[in-house]
C-alpha cells in the first residue's frame, strides 16, 4: 500500500504528540508524585453518624473572627441544621456526610457544589460577600421527596 509523504508526516507527527502526551503524563504521576486530592478524605461508619463527633451535634460555630465551622448531616429529603445566620464576609467551612444514600450539596450563585456520600466527610469553605438568604440545594436524586430537600444560610 503506497501513502503520500504528507500523510506519512501526520501520521508520524499524531504518533509522535501521542507519546509525548503519555510522556508528560507519566512523568508527572510517578516521579513528581502527583495524586488526587485526598487531603481531607475521611471516613465514619454510616450507621453511627448520629453518634459520631461532630455530627451528633450539627450545627454552625465561630471559630475565629469572620470565620465559622457548620457541620451538617444530609439524610432523606432533608439537611440538619435546617436554617443557619452568619454576618456578611463571613467565610464557612461547611463538613457534611450522610448516612442513607448519595446527596447533593450545592449553593446557587457560588462554586460550592460536592457530593455526600455516606460516611465520607466531604469539606467546602465559601466566603459570603453579600447579604442575602442563601438556599442550599441537594442536587443529587435521592428520592421521591427530592424536590424538598433543600436548607438556607441567612447572610446578614
Amino acid at each position: 500500500m503506497h501513502m503520500h509523504r504528507l500523510e506519512k508526516m501526520w501520521l508520524t507527527f499524531g504518533l509522535v504528540m501521542l507519546f509525548v502526551f503519555l510522556g508528560v503524563l507519566g512523568v508527572s504521576a510517578f516521579a513528581m508524585g502527583l495524586q488526587p486530592p485526598s487531603e481531607h478524605h475521611h471516613m465514619i461508619d454510616p450507621t453511627k453518624v448520629s453518634e459520631t463527633a461532630p455530627f451528633d451535634k450539627p450545627g454552625i460555630q465561630k471559630v475565629a473572627d469572620k470565620e465559622y465551622e457548620a457541620v451538617m448531616v444530609a439524610f432523606a429529603f432533608g439537611y440538619n441544621p435546617d436554617k443557619m445566620e452568619v454576618p456578611v464576609g463571613s467565610t464557612v467551612h461547611f463538613t457534611v456526610t450522610s448516612q442513607d444514600v448519595i446527596h447533593g450539596f450545592e449553593i446557587p450563585g457560588t462554586n460550592v457544589n460536592m457530593m455526600v456520600i455516606p460516611g465520607e466527610v466531604s469539606q467546602v469553605s465559601h466566603k459570603f460577600t453579600k447579604p442575602g438568604e442563601y438556599l442550599i440545594l441537594c442536587n443529587e436524586y435521592c428520592g421521591t421527596a427530592h424536590e424538598y430537600m433543600a436548607t438556607k444560610i441567612v447572610v446578614k
